[in-house]
């Protein structure tokens, strides 16, 4: 496995300023923002692809580093019911692909998006309960009329462009669990995978370890965030698991983002990447930072160090005891 970081968490710094920082501390590989909710500060996709010279100069200030790109990441609402948020992040998700094709990069990175629960609706609906029956009615119409037809059509344009697309579970979106993964795996192609996230998995009350072999076993992992999340035992039984406060009440809210190692101990993670590496993921762990109690750099520098003493790096050597 290699370390490797979410770049747009450096969007405030130059490319090349934000690269000699991130091998002075040792990782071997980035993922780049190209659109959507990151936004694109390191990498317009568009314009690389009109500018052979531009997009050569990009690759080589990454390959003359020694890094490797592990995936280029969209994440934004191509399901949007308003159709010019939905056609914006389509057009982002299209050339991130290519982009990613000419790059030789094999992942791309985004979320399922979330439809309206009718074809006039304005603003995206996220059933979470199947009761009253409203709400499987438009989960329903939703996999069968947007979801399904978007990504089947998307898994055959990313398979035709050898890529394959990490759909980060994240709750909001119509993806959110392994079994929402998997069933629209199933019914799209195995393009579509996994961008595995735990922290969105412990806020949902899922087991990161559990998820990987879920997942792991079925090849549905194409790319792994590291990202930490610590539930309040007291906030949560006030507020519950879907709690709606902003993520800046951080005092009263029942969960919240922490860098690796401060919201679950360091076993837990290396049962992680144990799972990972069981089931056959030897890819990149990239870094994404979202702890509001610490700086950019030290909750990154925090989670390198907690991160390098439990990834498994070199291959596996042959069981000389067997």
């Amino acid at each position: 496995m290699k370390l490797g970081v979410f770049m747009v968490l450096f969007g405030g710094r130059k490319l090349e300023d934000a690269l000699d920082y991130v091998v002075s501390k040792g990782l071997k590989a980035v993922e780049i923002g190209t659109g959507g909710y990151p936004g694109n500060s390191h990498c317009n996709p568009k314009d690389l692809l009109e500018n052979e010279a531009a997009l050569k100069e990009f690759q080589q200030q990454i390959e003359s580093r020694g890094l490797i790109i592990s995936a280029l990441s969209c994440h934004g609402n191509p399901l949007h019911p308003q159709k010019e948020l939905a056609d914006k992040d389509h057009e982002d998700f299209v050339n991130t692909v290519k982009l990613a094709q000419k790059l030789g990069v094999k992942v791309v990175n985004t979320f399922s998006g979330c439809p309206g629960d009718h074809e006039g609706a304005k603003y995206p609906n996220w059933p979470v309960a199947p009761w009253p029956n409203d709400y499987k009615e438009i989960l329903d119409w939703q996999w069968e009329n947007k979801v399904i037809p978007y990504w089947t059509e998307q898994a055959a344009f990313a398979t035709a462009h050898d890529v394959k697309i990490g759909l980060e579970l994240h709750g909001g979106f119509s993806v959110h669990t392994p079994a929402t993964l998997l069933r629209l795996r199933a019914a799209a192609g195995k393009a579509i995978g996994a961008n595995l996230d735990p922290s969105h998995m412990w806020w949902q009350g899922i087991d990161p370890v559990q998820a990987i072999h879920i997942l792991g076993r079925e090849g549905a992992i194409h790319h792994f965030h590291a990202k930490d999340t610590v539930i309040d035992p007291v906030n949560v039984n006030k507020h519950g698991l879907t709690d709606m406060q902003s993520y800046t009440n951080m005092l009263d809210r029942a969960w919240q983002f922490r860098s690796v190692g401060y919201g679950h101990d360091i076993k837990v993670w290396a049962d992680m990447m144990s799972a990972l590496r069981l089931v056959g993921y030897d890819f990149v762990v990239s870094i994404e930072h979202e702890d509001g109690l610490m700086s950019i750099e030290e909750g990154f520098s925090k989670a390198v160090d907690n991160l390098q003493q439990v990834l498994i790096e070199e291959p596996v050597s042959e069981m000389w005891w067997v």
